[in-house]
């Protein structure tokens, strides 16, 4: 079991934005130390959820301020980009973090932040397909032509390479069964997230398309049958139960607002969008659907060794900077984490 950390990067109620900067690179640098496998980070926009919209330029920080954990985005919002730029600013982060990049992609779930960008939200699928296989092209050519029905390109040479052959791996991150089932049938890297009933169908869904098509695209060793089939969870860890309580869950509760905003500065409108994901605010529903698991060390080992082998997965994803949490919080949860949760983990 490898074990991955994810963020948001929220718009903190209290701290300048140069602080939490320097805060996030601190805390990414303690879990580099750690031994986590991977730094995932969000690209959303026009929304207090996410400061790092554009997260090549966020990785490329990341890049210089650590030497072993992996990187990427989870997921690059395909739409809203230039697939030829895109490549070329892969490449780049390829070699500035000496071969960790690791790709996320997706078309973007939320139809306000599409729509902000003049991108039809009911055309955003195909436009993502388009701009995906453009983007592999683009990758996999010293000098390439692409006939798309939104991306053409003509004789373009691609004198920047990545330095991973013949590119980074792709992931793709999804909250239900069609999405997560195309994913396996490319073969890629997975995460799922939400209440864990669901997260169990989508990867149900994507294990068996990825066993039809016959294996990942990019085999890994570090993951049991090649693909990382993942699940995304945040984590509390303090001295008691008690203590994880306190500082979880004022930080659940302005997280999921954050994770709101969007939809209530629209009045709720567009209600259909995302209606497999869990929309409550309150931090005991997020505990009910098993999204949150705050407690001792021996609580949240025990929760997160039951929770992987329910889920089936070997890759955990772990959100452990979140909401109203206080650098020196999260910076003791990593620690409690490392020495006395993530040896077991890591074993199964």
């Amino acid at each position: 079991m490898k074990i991955g950390l994810f963020d948001h990067f929220e718009r903190s109620p209290d701290r300048a934005l140069s602080t939490q900067f320097d805060e996030r690179l601190a805390f990414i640098s303690a879990a580099d130390s750690a031994g986590f496998y991977c730094l995932h980070v969000a690209e959303h926009h026009s929304t207090p959820l996410n400061m790092t919209p554009a997260p090549s330029v966020w990785l490329a920080a990341v890049a210089r301020a650590t030497k072993t954990i992996r990187m990427g985005p989870l997921v690059y919002l395909l739409p809203l980009h230039s697939p030829l730029q895109l490549a070329e600013e892969i490449c780049m982060l390829d070699h500035m973090s000496g071969g960790r990049l690791e790709v996320g992609v997706g078309r973007g779930v939320s139809p306000y932040e599409i729509g902000y960008h003049k991108v039809p939200f009911e055309k955003s699928r195909e436009i993502f397909l388009d701009a995906y296989g453009c983007l592999t092209a683009a990758l996999t050519s010293e000098r390439f032509d692409y006939r798309g029905p939104y991306f053409q390109y003509e004789a373009v040479p691609m004198p920047l390479r990545p330095l991973q052959t013949p590119h980074p791996p792709f992931w793709y991150a999804s909250s239900g069964e069609e999405g997560s089932a195309w994913a396996g049938a490319q073969g890629m890297h997975y995460v799922t997230n939400g209440p864990s009933p669901r997260a169990k169908q989508n990867i149900d869904a994507f294990r068996a398309a990825l066993a039809k098509r016959g294996g990942a695209a990019d085999p890994r060793p570090e993951f049991t049958g090649g693909a990382a089939i993942g699940v995304l969870r945040h984590v509390v860890v303090a001295e008691t139960d008690e203590e994880a309580r306190r500082i979880a869950k004022p930080a659940v509760e302005f997280h999921a607002k954050s994770l709101n905003w969007l939809r209530a500065l629209h009045g709720g409108a567009a209600a259909v969008f995302q209606a497999n994901v869990h929309r409550g605010e309150s931090f005991e529903s997020w505990a009910e659907n098993e999204m949150i698991i705050a407690g001792s060390p021996a609580t949240v080992r025990e929760k997160l060794m039951q929770h992987a082998t329910a889920m089936g997965v070997n890759y955990m994803i772990l959100y452990m900077f979140f909401g109203t949490m206080k650098l020196a919080d999260a910076e003791r949860s990593l620690k409690l984490f490392k020495s006395e949760v993530m040896p077991a983990l890591g074993a199964i």
